[in-house]
């Protein structure tokens, strides 16, 4: 079975390396940026670093820090208008997961044309979009180097998967130096995330060699520094491992795609604008729970990754102590125990679990669901 590899062009990694962005930008000939953010990188300062940079280099750029946290399709609107207002050549986001996909919903809309939302699905657009430089300061979604887009549509009250080859970004910037002193709940949460695309990845169908890989060592990593990361932001060396762990995992699941955790954290986040981090980290004991009645030995591998000594468990076994592991984690991080204490509500159920099986990361799960087993998984976790 023949398979593709999506990644960056190029990926800059570690410590001080936004500067050599900046060279990099320069070098490509572009004249003015679209900065895409929130307002709180707006606030501390971090825009007008990146802003300096691009000024000493002669590349002029406006800014756009409308991103909600769960960026939306009037999010993408917004930013497109200032874009062409601005008469930008290409864009930066500048963040964490939500900058990233509100840019590039609004660089694949500049170049296609169109609304964003004719692009939900896979592959649907025709042209690359804009050149696109995502600078990264949280260490989970790796957004900033996948072909992954996700754009709440506020009408319907869902969050759109847009998994796209012309979405992936021209270059990727993990410079621990931007992550340092972030809120332990978000580092919480983002490494949350990473830690459950690596796993989703590890047991999707559409797993190769080299994604298997990635995934492994990239659960090995997030076991070893999260809790040092939650615990000390200002720890550099847990920051950058932290970096390379959810890049690692980004090349797992930009390649391998996901599963049913993602699928219904998507609803959960559109339908109560819920941190997606979070649901992912409540959803995922739960979902491999399901999983393990058909990829016991995967789970067990995840379990050996996670520190566990797995040497005379049988692969059912191993799989329990996988999930174990991950509540220890994620306990140990913070992460609340249940969806109830997000604010969802058991009535819900029905209409969350019809959207999660539309859901395209859903596709590549090990074992499909019916509605009642979905609604069962939702149950449980709540």
């Amino acid at each position: 079975m023949s398979s593709a590899f999506f990644i960056p062009t190029v990926n800059l990694m570690g410590a001080g390396c936004l500067t050599e962005a900046a060279d990099a930008v320069k070098a490509h000939g572009f004249k003015k940026a679209l900065i895409v953010t929130d307002k709180v990188l707006s606030q501390i300062g971090m825009v007008k670093q990146v802003a300096d940079l691009l000024a000493q280099r002669d590349i002029d750029s406006v800014v756009f820090d409308g991103t909600q946290p769960n960026p939306t399709i009037g999010n993408v609107e917004a930013g497109l208008a200032l874009l062409k207002d601005g008469e930008c050549d290409f864009v930066i986001s500048l963040g964490g997961g939500s900058p990233h996909d509100c840019a590039k919903g609004i660089a694949l809309v500049a170049s296609n044309g169109g609304k964003i939302a004719d692009y939900e699905g896979v592959d649907q657009s025709a042209k690359p979009q804009l050149p696109l430089v995502a600078i990264n300061t949280t260490a989970g979604t790796a957004s900033e180097m996948t072909r992954f887009c996700i754009i709440t549509d506020e009408a319907r009250h869902i969050k759109m998967a847009i998994v796209d080859k012309n979405t992936t970004p021209l270059m990727s910037v993990n410079d621990p130096e931007l992550m340092l002193a972030k809120p332990a709940s978000l580092t919480a949460a983002t490494g949350m995330d990473a830690l459950t695309h690596a796993i989703e990845a590890y047991v999707s169908t559409a797993a190769t060699p080299i994604t298997d890989a990635v995934a492994i060592k990239a659960i090995e990593l997030i076991q070893a520094h999260l809790r040092t990361a939650v615990e000390d932001g200002q720890n550099i060396e847990a920051r950058e491992q932290m970096a390379y762990a959810q890049f690692m995992a980004g090349m797992a699941f930009n390649n391998a795609s996901l599963g049913y955790v993602h699928a219904m954290a998507h609803q959960l986040g559109g339908f109560y604008d819920l941190p997606h981090g979070v649901c992912n980290a409540v959803l995922l004991p739960h979902v491999q729970r399901y999983n393990a009645q058909v990829c016991p030995e995967r789970l067990k591998d995840v379990a050996n990754a996670m520190g566990v000594n797995v040497e005379g468990l049988t692969a059912e076994q191993g799989a329990e102590a996988a999930l174990e592991a991950i509540q220890e984690l994620s306990k140990d991080v913070g992460i609340p125990a249940g969806l109830q204490q997000l604010g969802a509500k058991e009535e819900d159920i029905a209409v969350l679990a019809d959207n999660a099986l539309k859901d395209a990361c859903g596709f590549t799960n090990p074992k499909q669901a019916s509605h009642e087993e979905i609604s069962a998984i939702f149950a449980a976790a709540m």
